[in-house]
């Protein structure tokens, strides 16, 4: 259903069973999924790509143009997966010459007040609560959780299944599998609850902390670290999904408890 009281560009692919209330804008160039749920109040500019069977809440704009000095007006967009819900006063913009676009993945949860920067890339699963915000070029990776008013500078790159507590300020990448907390941001532990409940083992989660007790409790050089954990933890994909994020890291990664 959509309201008459809605203005929607003749220009504008929309799936079935798409709901769209009063007085929500939508421009050109933009395409909704398959039953999506668009409500009142909401502002979707050009560029815009909605999967299927998500929910926008009042107040959201999406793919506004990027608020970078060195945008200059190239066709860029905005890709959000399916099954996922966008809440009040969400923002995210367009990407740029960088990415070309910022995407959020299925099966996401951006609570109330949230900003996603251009070039952003979100995974799956992910959930980013209220007030938080991402500048531009930011990574993070599938399960990953954020919680109130965390705030990450520019090319950031945060960890799978990884945990960040309220009111942290990112500065450092966050490997995976890690709760991380403070200020300024340190390694506080594994995220073993929430790796349980996404059905990891006792084994995996005892072989994480292992790593990570070699990394972060051990050894105070993470070069001597990486070396340790490659000459005593058998390799498997978890022990190389976190040498990898590590090893490959630009900004360096979060240092561990003082």
């Amino acid at each position: 259903m959509i309201s008459s009281l809605a203005q929607v560009s003749s220009n504008t692919k929309i799936g079935k069973n798409v709901t769209i209330e009063a007085f929500s804008n939508i421009h050109e160039d933009v395409i909704i999924g398959n039953g999506t749920h668009i409500h009142s109040n909401v502002t979707i500019y050009p560029g815009t790509r909605i999967g299927e069977n998500c929910e926008i809440f009042p107040g959201a704009v999406l793919g506004a143009i990027p608020q970078d000095l060195k945008f200059n007006n190239e066709y860029t967009t905005v890709e959000i997966g399916n099954n996922t819900v966008i809440r009040e006063g969400v923002t995210i913009h367009r990407g740029t010459n960088d990415q070309l676009k910022t995407k959020i993945g299925d099966n996401c949860l951006l609570m109330t007040y949230v900003h996603i920067a251009h070039d952003c890339t979100i995974g799956n699963n992910v959930i980013i609560a209220g007030y938080s915000g991402l500048s531009g070029h930011c990574t993070v990776e599938d399960f990953a959780i954020l919680e109130g008013k965390v705030g990450s500078q520019q090319f950031m790159k945060i960890g799978a299944h990884s945990f960040i507590a309220g009111a942290s300020l990112i500065r450092k990448d966050v490997p995976p599998f890690v709760k991380a907390a403070r200020e300024p941001i340190t390694y506080a532990g594994v995220n073993s609850v929430g790796l349980r409940r996404r059905g990891f083992s006792d084994a995996d989660i005892r072989e994480i902390e292992d790593i990570y007790r070699i990394l972060y409790v051990m050894n105070n050089n993470l070069t001597k670290g990486i070396a340790q954990v490659r000459d005593e933890i058998p390799s498997s994909k978890i022990r190389e999904q976190i040498l990898n994020f590590i090893e490959t890291s630009d900004k360096g990664i979060i240092r561990g408890m003082i």
